[in-house]
């Protein structure tokens, strides 16, 4: 089994994450991921004059999802709503010096949860409406979420996807990998767990190809 380094500012995140813990009443709160795949982060807000006053988090997960979640909870933290929604992943990740590629997934479920629990805020609070009609185009940028280790890039301009297809409640995804690539089963994974968040999609058909 291969040995997951971490940087030091991980490790010291991990075992002393800021934010921890639930806001009561928040103006926002989300939850992304499923403990089932190993992965779960909540994010609470509390917001004032457009800012994020308050923000805390729970995960469930590895150090690098504690991690994640602490440094993005404190960047976050101060912030407009409008900064807060532009912080990405790559930013979470190198505000922790880098994480190992098989965890890049986590600084992304950190900043999905904290985006997600924008959302909330702006539906319940601002009263925004957020009408998504699930096509193949609105599955595409879903599957952009996903972090191919191998490339740092995600799994659509890695261009492992050959062939899509969304008809009927049944999603058919063609997907090319090398043979001995070691982070397919990992990708694969992650697929299956954001298409689970779509309830119009009833059926998955993911076919592999290698070369």
């Amino acid at each position: 089994m291969a040995i997951v380094k971490y940087t030091e500012k991980v490790i010291e995140h991990f075992k002393n994450p800021r934010n921890v813990g639930e806001i009561e009443n928040p103006d926002g709160a989300a939850t992304v991921g499923s403990p089932a795949c190993g992965d779960q982060v909540s994010v609470f807000l509390k917001v004032n004059n457009d800012r994020i006053e308050d923000i805390k988090f729970l995960s469930y997960g590895c150090a690098s999802n504690i991690a994640t979640g602490s440094i993005v909870t404190e960047m976050a933290k101060g912030k407009s709503i409008e900064e807060a929604k532009k912080l990405t992943w790559k930013q979470a990740m190198e505000e922790l010096g880098g994480l190992p590629p098989i965890k890049f997934h986590c600084s992304v479920l950190a900043v999905d949860g904290l985006r997600a629990a924008i959302k909330d805020y702006e539906e319940r609070k601002l009263g925004k409406k957020y009408e998504e009609s699930v096509n193949e185009e609105y599955i595409l940028e879903k599957l952009k979420e996903i972090i191919y280790p191998k490339t740092g890039n995600n799994i659509v301009d890695a261009q492992l996807i050959r062939y899509m297809k969304f008809e009927d409640g049944k999603l058919t995804i063609e997907m090319s990998f090398e043979e001995t690539d070691e982070f397919k089963q990992n990708v694969l994974e992650e697929i299956k767990e954001h298409i689970s968040e779509i309830k119009e999609v009833k059926e998955i058909d993911i076919k592999v190809m290698e070369y």
